[in-house]
């Protein structure tokens, strides 16, 4: 192989496509990049087994041919590069020279067929969604993926389209978070589980407002094609929490408040909640307020706003992390409150629609 390129350029692609690169691994070409020349283009992948990222760029091309290189070594060596081109050149012994400018490098690499092929889906069901909006729908849900569930599945965020719509969701056992959205789509109904891994690189893929993100989705296998870029990933299997028997249908309690208002409350009560110094948020919804306090061994703090409540009294906790994450990705001027009891979970969700919801656990709190 004997190819010439942008420095710039090949040093970007190759930072993008190792972050589907295995780190630590008993197979050394999962820790590599593959690297391929097909009519004037040069192929990039990598592939952990579990997700793999491929991409190409324009590149003058002698000879065609292919190697693996170590991903970290090949990315720290064009990061540092002088010039604007850069050559490489592979021979038959997979000995791989790096040049640029003044610079060589000579690399052992290890030979393309050594490198696991990236699986992809065959007969899938295909959907269109602009990147902006998927980005938002999984920064929206992401933060309640469960880190520590012992069910694989519930490490990953649930997709269900049905009837023009897609809908996110996550729990980890304390907290749901769901999402809704209307897209074109009159296809079959579909239910699958992303993992939480591959859901931040199709964030990271995003930057677009714009164009679309096309997913492609299997019995077992998804892929994203994102601006140039080819995301595929392994989908997680087994039975994911019935989360709609979860979520309460009636209220005794009602509060529509100030989103800004509200978080900026929580916010300064969770001032002298540390790791050390643990305590629920108490928030007590009554007569058009919300009465926010929290006490610790460091001191005390009282605040309260204004609401529009209807119902009874009811004095709640929570945990202050878990309630801020989800008022940090509201994306309204207000919000609905819906309450139960001291037990039961609080819903937040938007005035009109549909297009949030996160249930939050409360923490009991202990007696004055």
């Amino acid at each position: 192989m004997k190819i010439q390129c942008n420095t710039h350029l090949l040093s970007e692609v190759c930072s993008t496509v190792q972050r589907a690169v295995s780190q630590k691994s008993t197979l050394p070409a999962i820790e590599g990049i593959l690297i391929q020349t097909k009519n004037s283009k040069l192929l990039l992948s990598g592939y952990d087994l579990e997700m793999g990222i491929s991409t190409s760029i324009d590149c003058k091309t002698e000879k065609e041919g292919s190697i693996v290189l170590n991903a970290r070594l090949l990315c720290d060596i064009l990061r540092s590069l002088p010039a604007e081109k850069v050559s490489i050149q592979v021979d038959e012994h997979n000995l791989c020279r790096i040049h640029s400018g003044d610079v060589d490098f000579s690399l052992i690499g290890l030979p393309a067929d050594d490198y696991p092929e990236l699986p992809s889906v065959s007969g899938g069901y295909n959907l269109n969604v602009k990147q902006a909006v998927l980005k938002e729908m999984i920064r929206q849900t992401i933060f309640a993926v469960s880190t520590t569930d012992n069910k694989l599945v519930h490490k990953g965020i649930k997709v269900e389209v049905f009837e023009g719509n897609l809908r996110l969701i996550a729990v980890d056992g304390f907290r749901l978070a769901l999402r809704n959205e209307p897209i074109s789509y009159t296809g079959d109904e579909l239910s699958f589980v992303v993992p939480s891994k591959t859901f931040v690189e199709v964030m990271r893929l995003s930057s677009s407002e714009e164009e679309n993100i096309v997913l492609n989705v299997g019995k077992r296998i998804v892929s994203f094609d994102i601006g140039g870029y080819s995301l595929v990933s392994r989908l997680l299997e087994g039975e994911f929490l019935k989360y709609k028997s979860t979520i309460p249908n009636t209220y005794s309690t009602l509060a529509n408040v100030n989103l800004r208002l509200f978080t900026e409350s929580i916010e300064r009560a969770s001032l002298i909640i540390t790791n050390k110094n643990k305590s629920p948020v108490r928030c007590i919804f009554d007569e058009d307020t919300i009465k926010i306090s929290s006490t610790t061994a460091l001191g005390a703090v009282n605040d309260r706003i204004p609401a529009k409540i209807e119902g009874k009294r009811l004095e709640i906790g929570f945990n202050n992390t878990y309630l801020l994450d989800a008022l940090k990705v509201c994306d309204t001027d207000e919000i609905r409150v819906e309450l139960n009891s001291q037990i039961s979970p609080i819903i937040i969700k938007p005035l009109q629609g549909d297009s949030f919801l996160f249930l939050i656990l409360p923490v009991r709190l202990k007696s004055e």
